[in-house]
């Protein structure tokens, strides 16, 4: 097998190779990706469109209603009206045996709603799962913990982090949008499902806060009321410890439906157990966060993820420098880049404008109809996971020649030799609600990873590419190096992931910070050790 039949195969077990791009909108991804949300946009016109037509066959057959009632009320009030009068009287009684019941049982108001379902059986086969609505919940219990944001604050559309009695405005929209009491209870119940109290209370409380407020007001598209959320809230304080709660907001259900039985026997469990129990009354458990074993720098992560990218100024750290770089290539000569070191251990830099506007637009544009749901590395399989939030897809140089330009400019840039096999192809990725890629090494740490089959050594170097902006969040943060950087829109990010020894560089352990409030993509060219060996030496100095 030639190097690069080894490399096609290497994408092919990634399982993220350009596809059918028909493939790339499977249901229950939508939540995974920006572009895939905004593309849910297109159906929901085609139901306004629906609705729209519906409601004008409502409102005239609504008119007609009207007139009716007009008609046979003012026969009512008008008391000289005599039944004496033949042709009253025959008006009254084909009224009562006929007009009533053509009205009552008038076909019109079904043939609107019939009209209307059948036009939404049509565009439900395009709009996102139940799998979506749940990863979309999570995403915003995500960005609740990550950024340390207040629930009711986020219920009013704000998004401000709340430590003490201090408030932080992380992100002031142009324009509020606000959560209803339904909304709130939907996010609770995704986490109540899971069995995840800590998440689940807050947001139910908002519901119930919320249900409250409004309570005796009907909106159509509800699913939930009141009463379900006292039920599911006092339920989640039980289990979280605190009986006291799901005491007091039993009885609160009861006084809204008093003839459920399953809530009276709560009722009389509940206070028997505060009867057993005194202390239960003025106890109130605490609530922990789930652990997440998989992650044990949560804390660091997410104190960097805090910053919204924050690294040393140049000042304070004079080794740090910004400079015009050539690299003596007569490629950049003429256009030099511009040179931002971020971090010396690791070597981290920022390239600005390393590419344009029209370049990553086309970039994304390229890679969006092969977008898939990223997935990582689980024993022989690739799996999607909640850690990684996002689609990608592969592009190969000879799609566009924008992507052979590209690889001239990063060789140019890097020194390095970025083709295929010596490189992999262009990853774009794009972020989905939240989305972001927990603490992780770019370079395989194990000798059966899919990333050797390619014979052409570990990931020496990552070169990233910031293809758009966002307003908040998304930073690229490197946990044991302990700093972050910003999304900074057309340039690109380097750093060596081996050292010269081949080793693994641990400080380059990094993750992308969920994305706040914005649409973020990325493209990413991993550059491999073989076809490196008199560009970038080797040492047999760790240090090196």
């Amino acid at each position: 097998m030639g190097p690069a039949a080894r490399l096609a195969a290497l994408l092919a077990v990634l399982a993220l190779r350009a596809g059918d791009p028909t493939g790339a909108a499977a249901r229950g991804d939508t939540f995974s990706a920006l572009t895939s949300v905004a593309r849910a946009l297109a159906p929901e016109r085609r139901l306004l469109v629906l609705l729209r037509r519906y409601l004008r066959g409502e409102e005239a057959r609504l008119r007609d209603l009207t007139r009716f009632y007009d008609k046979v009320l003012s026969l009512h009030e008008d008391s000289a009206t005599p039944v004496s009068n033949p042709l009253l009287a025959f008006t009254l009684i084909k009224r009562l045996q006929s007009d009533w019941r053509n009205v009552v049982h008038s076909l019109e108001a079904s043939e609107n709603i019939r009209a209307l379902k059948d036009g939404y059986e049509k565009v439900e086969q395009d709009l996102p799962a139940f799998e979506d609505l749940e990863g979309a919940a999570r995403a915003l219990m995500r960005l609740q913990d990550v950024y340390m944001l207040n629930v009711k604050g986020l219920a009013r559309g704000v998004f401000q982090r709340v430590t003490g009695s201090a408030v932080t405005d992380l992100y002031s929209p142009r324009r509020l949008f606000s959560l209803t009491a339904d909304d709130c209870f939907q996010v609770g119940k995704v986490a109540y499902d899971m069995g995840d109290y800590y998440h689940a209370i807050p947001w139910l409380e908002e519901a119930v806060s919320l249900f409250r407020g409004s309570y005796g007001e009907w909106k159509t598209e509800d699913e939930a009321s009141l009463e379900d959320a006292l039920d599911h809230l006092a339920f989640a304080y039980f289990q979280a410890g605190n009986v006291s709660c799901a005491l007091s907001l039993s009885r609160e259900f009861l006084l809204y439906s008093p003839d459920n039985k399953r809530m009276s026997r709560n009722v009389l469990k509940y206070e028997k157990l505060l009867a057993e129990s005194p202390t239960r009354v003025v106890a109130e458990a605490v609530i922990r966060r789930p652990n997440v074993p998989h992650l044990q720098t949560r804390d660091t992560y997410e104190g960097l993820c805090q910053t919204l990218g924050s690294q040393p100024t140049h000042y304070q750290i004079p080794s740090l420098y910004c400079s015009y770089e050539t690299n003596s290539s007569p490629y950049l000569l003429l256009q030099p880049i511009r040179k931002e070191v971020i971090h010396l251990e690791p070597y981290v830099v920022l390239y600005h404008d390393f590419v344009n506007d029209l370049e990553a637009q086309k970039i994304r544009g390229l890679a969006e109809p092969w977008l898939q749901r990223s997935v990582v590395a689980s024993g022989e399989k690739q799996l999607p996971v909640e850690y990684r939030i996002s689609k990608s897809a592969w592009l190969k140089d000879t799609v566009d020649p924008l992507l052979v330009t590209l690889d001239h400019r990063i060789g140019a840039l890097t020194g390095l030799d970025v083709q295929p096999p010596y490189a992999e192809y262009l990853q774009v990725v794009n972020y989905g609600i939240g989305g972001h890629y927990e603490p992780h090494f770019d370079h395989a740490t194990s000798p059966t990873s899919p990333l050797y089959r390619m014979k052409s050594g570990n990931r020496v170097a990552t070169f990233m590419i910031y293809l758009s902006s966002v307003e908040a969040g998304g930073a690229t943060a490197f946990i044991y190096a302990n700093f972050s950087v910003p999304v900074v829109k057309n340039a690109a990010l380097f750093w060596w992931n081996l050292h010269r020894s081949g080793e693994g560089d641990g400080d380059t352990l990094h993750a992308g910070c969920p994305v706040l409030v914005g649409d973020k993509w990325v493209a990413n060219k991993w550059i491999h050790e073989y076809g490196q060996e008199f560009r970038r030496p080797c040492s047999s100095s760790p240090e090196d």
